[in-house]
């Protein structure tokens, strides 16, 4: 890897030397614009506004627009004379807790090498955040931008992480939470218990980036002449069952946690308490009846009570003309 900017970073009177090299590289294939009818590539050229002339890129400068209006032409010698321009410092501010920063703040991430002989002062830095769990903010300028930044441990790394500036982040006002829909308390125990049984510890290695790798495999099939995908395989991928609501929320979330070898029976009775006298007098009247096992035969009536129950809560969440009628 190549550097990109060469500094110290520096909190009281500490200076850490570091290199800064990008820690995230693009891997999206790239397309370019081409004639549909025959693939010649299309280029764009520099024009002048006033007469369509073509302007070679060694002429072209920055201009800025000042208060009254006026477009002030910057040269690259003066943009680089800015004082902020001349400091290779990366200044530590202060330090705070970890989870004082949300994540949406942050941006793009660079590892810190260190550049100096020693680096006791590298090691120093990235024990001491480690131990104290904490980030350390700083401000420092790369590419002709002040950035705000945060500085954490990365395996083992010093990663410097740029931070949104406040008013960039959008405030979020979204129509659709204007009311918000009330849930059960069985609803979110069986949502709870779903999680559990998706719980694991994060390992990004097994995720793949599907697009790509079947963007690849078109591209690579079509170079020869062929088709990558059959009409039944597009049919298949582009199924969906639309953004229709789930009309029994409790009995879908139990099959999910069901399917994954969860303990979806749970709550029965609370479930049957909370819901209204008047969509469900079956439930209640099942429910008063259920203590009475004094004979063989009621016995046998519960289980074959409690098993259309079950077989009930499984079938699609409309209700049926049966369950209506018990």
């Amino acid at each position: 890897m190549r550097s990109i900017w060469k500094g110290e970073v520096s909190f009281g009177l500490v200076n850490v030397p570091v290199k800064v090299y990008s820690a995230t590289e693009d891997h999206d294939l790239h397309a370019r614009q081409v004639d549909k009818k025959d693939g010649v590539r299309i280029r764009y050229k520099k024009v002048r506004d006033d007469n369509g002339e073509e302007v070679e890129f060694s002429d072209i400068a920055k201009a800025y627009e000042s208060e009254d209006g006026e477009m002030v032409i910057l040269t690259k010698e003066e943009l680089a004379s800015l004082p902020v321009e001349q400091s290779h410092e990366i200044e530590v501010t202060e330090f705070v807790p970890a989870d004082q920063v949300d994540p949406v703040a942050f941006d793009n991430a660079y590892f810190l090498e260190p550049a100096s002989r020693s680096n006791r002062a590298y090691v120093l830095m990235r024990e001491a955040l480690e131990s104290t769990d904490r980030l350390a903010i700083c401000t420092f300028t790369l590419r002709n931008r002040t950035r705000l930044c945060a500085m954490r441990v990365y395996k083992d790394i010093l990663m410097l992480q740029t931070l949104l500036w406040p008013d960039e982040i959008r405030p979020a006002i979204l129509d659709g939470l204007d009311k918000e829909a009330k849930v059960r308390p069985q609803e979110v125990k069986m949502a709870a218990s779903l999680i559990e049984t998706m719980a694991a510890d994060f390992e990004p290695e097994k995720y793949e980036d599907d697009y790509q790798l079947q963007l690849k495999e078109l591209i690579e099939a079509k170079a020869a002449g062929g088709e990558a995908f059959t009409v039944e395989e597009r049919e298949e991928a582009s199924d969906d069952d639309g953004d229709d609501e789930v009309a029994d929320l409790l009995a879908a979330l139990r099959a999910s946690v069901k399917d994954r070898g969860g303990d979806a029976e749970s709550d029965d009775d609370d479930d049957d308490e909370d819901s209204s006298s008047k969509k469900k007098p079956a439930k209640k009247s099942a429910a008063k009846k259920a203590p009475a096992k004094k004979t063989p035969a009621k016995k046998s009536a519960a289980k074959k009570s409690t098993a259309k129950k079950a077989t009930a809560k499984k079938t699609a969440t409309k209700k049926s003309p049966a369950r209506k009628s018990a």
